[in-house]
């Protein structure tokens, strides 16, 4: 029996130092062990020339054991002395620059519950940090964090986006590219003794974190402060609802896309309830920007010039409702060039009933209208249209001139990007890179093709036609830009207000591009009820548009258009030739 005890006893003292040695090793080893996350810094957002719109900064949060803290001993005097929570809450806040009693405060609660965490104070610099450490305050720990910033702020607000509180985008490009942004976050892993000290020869670890991509968007830093500031301007100076504005170049890369008013993405706890790019976002009724898409129809299917006679009556019945152009008037004769350049709605009329309802609306489509922009943006619109076959009586009319349907800034800034650019309609983009590992950029991929929408000979007479719309007989004298041809069109529209459920007040607008002969920048600057002077789109946002397009040519270098406008004549006599 005493010999089969002994067998017994030898056998469990082999179990346990020989089989179950190295789990318990290793159980004992786990439960040393503490884990930290180490935070991956979120790519930064920058302009197309490297000035940052977002960036990351490492910062660290202070937290204490405070079961620890609370014996907390140093030098008084040449003695060393208990000084505890208050010792230690003192001499952090000398540090951060914080109250004393604002500290204190979390670490006496957290003593009296013998809780082993709670924050101290948040988002220090990593060099505040590097002095509380020096101090050797037993359970006082720093965990590597980051906070998102933003140098450009208001300007760009609206379009670069926020970072919410769980670290992903929020809104804008954060939100768009919130993938490529955020990194992935590594681990730091060390072995601690019972008072919560670091055993520096013990099993420390690291698993760093990888960071996130940084995005090069195509926006012109300079240019979009400049067309923010000018928004805000217009906005006072009309006493307006809100303005945009929209640059791009004729390769369809957004140059500008500002938005007044604006928030601080700096200061989110600020932040107004609309949070939204509204060029994205924004519908409108384009009011008479929305011609070019019917004159282009009638001069791509040949079915008019802009040299033909359209015979304008005071009035015009259709579809049981009576029609007049802004201005009262006679009769007036005035060519198809006429009937742009002096906005007459009736005259629009007239010449579009020569195209169907499909075919007007295949052009509408064609340009862009009706769809997204494809480039991905949170929450953008792609407009309001309904097809031919639901167009009411009148609507069949007012969608020749640009009423009866709703677009954003962003679509109709593309209409007269296809126009400047030959008949076609390139792909809008934002995104000009996406940052490699070795430190360049990579250009996203894009499956977009560009569309030919009309032909180049088309192009080149709606451009001159637009051309006229800037003279002095023309509806925008004051879009002019010293210097360049401008070719451009007014809009003044019928608001729908959203809050009242039904029109309230303009939409007044004025989109160009200039050089005429060889455009470089198109601009569409749209201002929702002006209520303070005029409210029509050549006098409210046609001197905005010259400011900012002339800001654009000469910040681009364009030189100076070297031969003058020849528009069309507006009008014709009837006595000396057929009407056409």
């Amino acid at each position: 029996m005493s010999l089969f005890i002994f067998t017994l006893f030898v056998a469990q003292l082999f179990r346990v130092q020989g089989i179950e040695s190295a789990s318990m090793s290793k159980q004992a080893l786990d439960s040393r062990l503490a884990h930290v996350t180490v935070p991956a810094l979120r790519g930064q957002i920058v302009s197309s020339g490297g000035v940052v719109l977002a960036d990351s900064v490492e910062r660290r949060t202070v937290t204490a054991d405070a079961t620890l803290t609370r014996d907390y001993t140093k030098l008084v005097n040449g003695k060393q002395e208990k000084v505890g929570l208050a010792g230690a809450a003192q001499d952090i806040a000398q540090i951060v620059g914080a109250k004393p009693a604002d500290l204190l405060a979390p670490l006496e609660a957290a003593s009296k519950i013998n809780s082993r965490f709670t924050y101290v104070i948040k988002d220090i610099a990593p060099a505040q940090w590097s002095k509380i450490a020096a101090l050797g305050i037993p359970g006082i720990f720093g965990v590597k964090t980051s906070q998102r910033e933003y140098p450009q702020g208001t300007s760009v607000a609206p379009l670069v986006g926020w970072v919410s509180a769980d670290g992903t985008g929020g809104g804008g490009i954060e939100q768009m590219e919130n993938t490529a942004l955020n990194g992935k976050p590594g681990v730091h892993t060390y072995e601690q003794a019972p008072d919560g000290t670091v055993i520096a020869s013990g099993d420390n670890s690291d698993t760093p974190a990888v960071n996130g991509k940084n995005i090069k968007l195509t926006i012109d830093n300079d240019l979009q402060w400049y067309a923010q500031n000018a928004m805000a301007a217009a906005v006072k100076k009309y006493k307006a609802v809100s303005a945009d504005a929209v640059v791009m170049d004729l390769q369809g890369n957004l140059k500008a896309v500002a938005s007044y008013p604006s928030f601080d993405n700096n200061d989110m706890a600020s932040a107004p309830n609309y949070l939204q790019s509204r060029p994205f976002a924004e519908v409108y009724a384009p009011g008479s920007t929305g011609k070019i898409v019917t004159m282009s129809a009638l001069l791509q299917q040949q079915k008019a010039t802009p040299l033909t006679h359209v015979v304008v009556p005071p009035t015009l019945t259709r579809a049981g409702t009576t029609f007049h152009d802004s201005e009262p008037h006679g009769t007036e004769n005035l060519t198809l060039a006429g009937v742009l350049g002096e906005s007459s709605n009736m005259g629009t009329m007239l010449a579009g009933s020569r195209i169907s309802p499909d075919t007007l609306y295949s052009y509408m489509r064609k340009f862009g209208l009706d769809r997204l922009s494809g480039v991905g943006f949170p929450g953008e619109s792609g407009g309001i249209l309904s097809q031919p076959s639901k167009w009411s009586g009148t609507q069949r009319y007012t969608v020749l001139y640009g009423q009866g349907y709703a677009v954003t800034a962003i679509q109709q800034a593309a209409v007269f990007q296809t126009i400047a650019n030959g008949g076609v309609r390139e792909p809008i983009k934002l995104v000009s890179g996406i940052g490699d590992a070795a430190g360049g950029w990579t250009t996203p991929t894009d499956s977009r093709k560009a569309v030919r929408v009309v032909s180049p000979a088309v192009a080149a007479k709606v451009t001159r036609m637009m051309e006229g719309v800037v003279t002095a007989k023309g509806t925008a004298p004051m879009a002019a830009v010293d210097g360049y041809n401008v070719a451009g069109k007014t809009g003044t529209a019928n608001r729908y207000d959203p809050q009242l459920g039904r029109y309230n007040g303009t939409t007044a607008s004025f989109i160009g591009f200039a050089p005429a002969n060889h455009p470089q920048y198109i601009v569409a600057i749209t201002v929702q009820d002006p209520t303070r002077g005029s409210i029509y789109g050549g006098n409210v946002a046609g001197p905005v548009f010259s400011q900012i397009m002339s800001y654009a040519l000469h910040e681009g270098h364009v030189p100076p258009s070297t031969t003058k406008p020849a528009p069309y004549p507006f009008t014709f006599d009837p006595s000396a030739s057929k009407k056409k």
